[in-house]
């Protein structure tokens, strides 16, 4: 009980701090901490498989680009309001996640990896092929005028911040939430042992088909709000450079941690930030952090917080 109770404080706390760095940071570092909050959730998404269910993807830029297209296609040629845009984004990120999920989990292991790329790759091939729709490479602007969900005016940098930090603060509550319930515990039992798992009387399939739904919902509702907050869409966000992304972020945060998304993200947006305007070989630079992070921090920068200092720590 004491534990849970310093979880949910915890979760306040870190809400409340990111609300009052949009008060003392540059206006540059609010607009970026406005993506990165995003990123975070989808971060955090990835970590419910990953971090959680031991299910390792390389295809999550698929959700985030379902949910994406879906909200920029329906306003873009249906003309709906953003409202509606977000659930078309949310339903279609639903849909593709829980065919995905039926069809990768019948494999394990390296052949789940290798298939959830395959489903990516596809992805975004049939965002090319549907190019007079999608605008292919190039993609397509969301106007100014059609950013505005009920009566806000999403383009504008003080709306924006505090819009995904609203969409940070409900996926990080309902993250602490899952992961406490019985189903969450399932999950890391599912991740430590599988077959002792399914022994034990839990189904397994139904489990990590949940999580991978799950997992690409909260994926696919970052896509949707990066469309409508930043007011582009396009293919480039459905490559496997997308995919490796939140798999870097919950890496280096720290996996099943719920905090560890955030605290990745930052240090991998602000690395690639700051080194690729000392080189163009930014990404070498991240991989060299990377690496010494994996051999000195492998749990990742909360696991080892977790692990040496706040034992509580979610």
């Amino acid at each position: 009980m004491k534990d849970q109770l310093l979880t949910g404080v915890f979760h306040l706390l870190i809400i409340a701090l990111m609300a009052g760095l949009y008060f003392i940071l540059p206006e540059y570092h609010s607009g970026v901490l406005a993506r990165v909050m995003v990123l975070a959730v989808y971060a955090m998404g990835y970590n419910i498989l990953f971090g959680y269910t031991g299910l390792l993807s390389l295809g999550h830029a698929l959700f985030f680009a379902t949910g994406m297209y879906g909200l920029g296609l329906a306003m873009q040629h249906l003309d709906v309001t953003p409202s509606i845009g977000i659930l078309c984004g949310l339903g279609a990120a639903v849909v593709v996640s829980a065919v995905i999920g039926f069809l990768a989990l019948r494999t394990t292991g390296v052949a789940f990896m290798i298939v959830t790329l395959m489903f990516a790759q596809a992805g975004y091939l049939i965002i090319l092929w549907l190019g007079e729709y999608t605008r292919g490479d190039e993609g397509f602007v969301i106007q100014q005028s059609q950013r505005v969900l009920n009566g806000v005016d999403l383009s504008q940098p003080d709306n924006r911040y505090f819009a995904a930090l609203i969409l940070f603060a409900i996926s990080l509550l309902l993250i602490g939430w899952v992961v406490r319930s019985g189903f969450g515990k399932t999950l890391v039992a599912i991740r430590e042992n599988e077959e002792r798992a399914r022994m034990l009387g839990y189904n397994v399939h139904r489990h990590k088909w949940l999580a991978v739904i799950i997992s690409g919902v909260l994926a696919g509702a970052a896509g949707a709000a990066y469309a409508l907050l930043f007011g582009y869409v396009g293919a480039t966000f459905a490559t496997v450079q997308y995919s490796i992304f939140p798999l870097l972020y919950v890496l280096l945060g720290g996996a099943g941690t719920t905090i560890g998304p955030l605290i990745g993200t930052v240090f991998m947006y602000y690395l690639i930030d700051l080194s690729s305007q000392i080189t163009s070989a930014y990404l070498l630079i991240a991989g060299v952090a990377l690496i010494l992070l994996t051999l000195f921090a492998p749990q990742g920068l909360a696991g080892e917080l977790r692990k040496r200092v706040f034992r509580w720590l979610p």
